[in-house]
């Protein structure tokens, strides 16, 4: 009989030792995750950084073309100054669905307003010709693809993430860790339409 007792407490402890190192792997694992979705966030905001920083010299070297559509200019520079003239913001946002979609709808708002300007300069050829114009168009092309690409990855980063807290038995360790889904970039308006083609028939 006590044979019995000992070999059921034997295996009790070896299982409350299983119990307890998978936990810990887990709540370790969720951890790293989190830390992951953060570190990529810090990606995103330097990117938005970039392109904003960008914008006191682009609109310096259009300032310069007297003729410049004063409403194209003024859209950017209201687009930055709503921006506060940062993109930083805090971590709690990642899980905040309200708090992301301001932040999507402002850089959504900015970068318009420089499409439109980048746009409207092709009828300036003056402005055109300014290298310093062309290196800062260029630079904001850059600063575009890396915002896309970090924007994926940041969506990877949180995929794992969310998916990582809602699987079995995951979900009750990150419960009581207080894991809470983090919120992805959505799609852009207008992103899963086509862009129409028209070619000069003349």
């Amino acid at each position: 009989m006590k044979k019995i007792i000992i070999a059921m407490l034997v295996v009790i402890v070896v299982l409350a030792l299983v119990i307890a190192g998978k936990s810990i792997s887990v709540y370790n694992g969720i951890i790293a995750l989190d830390e992951g979705v953060k570190a990529q966030w810090a990606q995103v905001e330097n990117t938005y950084q970039r392109r904003a920083d960008l914008v006191p010299n682009l609109v310096a070297t259009v300032q310069g073309e007297a003729d410049f559509e004063k409403s194209t200019l003024s859209a950017v520079t209201d687009a930055r100054s709503r921006m506060g003239g940062t993109v930083k913001v805090d971590e709690n946002m990642l899980g905040d669905e309200v708090a992301m979609k301001r932040f999507q709808e402002m850089q959504a708002g900015l970068g318009g307003a420089l499409q439109r300007l980048m746009a409207v300069s092709e009828n300036y050829p003056s402005l055109k010709s300014n290298t310093s114009f062309q290196e800062l168009r260029v630079q904001l092309e850059g600063a575009e693809n890396r915002i896309a690409t970090e924007r994926m990855r940041y969506n990877e980063a949180v995929k794992s993430y969310n998916t990582t807290i809602r699987q079995f038995p995951n979900n009750l360790i990150a419960g009581f860790a207080g894991a809470t889904p983090k919120v992805p970039f959505a799609a852009d308006a207008g992103a899963n339409t086509a862009p129409t083609v028209k070619f000069d028939t003349k």
